[in-house]
């Protein structure tokens, strides 16, 4: 064991020494950013074993003195930045539970290893696009549209998220207001949710609220529906995807809540 150990620290020491040159670059890392790069540095320790921050720290003050040519490799005014950003970089990773307690006591005394959606973390593609998950909760997306948009979105598909999200949006809309296949888009929307007839509409309302809410939804699938459907719109910022599915997402459920008032008045 002890062995091993050995050989695995020097293994990180090398890793590390290769990371530190650039020190400037590494401490403007978000703690996110740097959390990629020491996943990948602690990745074989923990899949099979485990190490702590403290096992790494002293990696740290092995590399601080010198690197493999006998220099230093860690200024004396930086050291200190440096191992507060690799702190900070650790506990991103457990706060994300990709690094969890080991076993039985050595857990308690501050050794991790992977959790299982860690290990499945094999590459900056796949923290790619786990960093890009943390955008969207799964679990608060409408049933209507949680399974597609999900895997596009996890794919990094953002713009097919977008489409779906909408698309889904349309459909809820149409069945809701019992209008014909034929009907799409804008014209769909304007009649579902006519201040004067529509099914949709709200008639205990004020008149501006009907055109506020008609607006609303002709407005979201004229910006992020119909620009999809006509003609290629690159969406590469999952932030502002996730934005424009969440929006979806309310206007399903006030599709929801407009199908209940129906219901509710036809029981009357």
């Amino acid at each position: 064991m002890v062995q091993w150990r050995l050989m695995l620290e020097a293994e990180i020491v090398k890793t590390l020494a290769e990371m530190l040159p650039d020190l400037d670059l590494l401490l403007e890392m978000e703690p996110e950013e740097l959390a990629a790069l020491l996943l990948f540095v602690i990745r074989e320790a923990t899949t099979r074993n485990s190490m702590s921050m403290a096992s790494l720290t002293n990696i740290l003050s092995s590399i601080a003195t010198s690197d493999v040519s006998g220099n230093s490799a860690i200024p004396m005014e930086k050291r200190d930045r440096v191992f507060q950003a690799i702190t900070e970089a650790w506990m991103w990773l457990e706060a994300q539970g990709l690094l969890i307690p080991a076993p039985d006591t050595n857990g308690q005394n501050g050794w991790r290893k992977l959790s299982r959606r860690a290990v499945k973390i094999e590459n900056s593609t796949d923290f790619s696009r786990y960093s890009a998950s943390r955008y969207l909760r799964r679990e608060l997306l409408h049933p209507r549209m949680a399974s597609l948009v999900w895997a596009a979105f996890l794919r990094g598909e953002y713009d097919v998220a977008v489409f779906q999200s909408m698309k889904a949006v349309e459909v809820a809309v149409r069945e809701a207001a019992g209008l014909a296949e034929s009907e799409l888009g804008l014209s769909l929307m304007r009649k579902a949710f006519n201040p004067e007839h529509g099914k949709l509409a709200d008639r205990t309302a004020q008149g501006s609220e009907k055109d506020a809410l008609s607006n609303l939804f002709a407005g979201a699938i004229g910006c992020y529906k119909n620009t999809h459907s006509h003609r290629y719109v690159a969406v590469t910022d999952p932030a502002s995807a996730a934005e424009v599915v969440m929006m979806a997402n309310q206007l399903l459920r006030i599709v929801d809540e407009r199908r209940s008032a129906l219901s509710e008045n036809q029981e009357e």
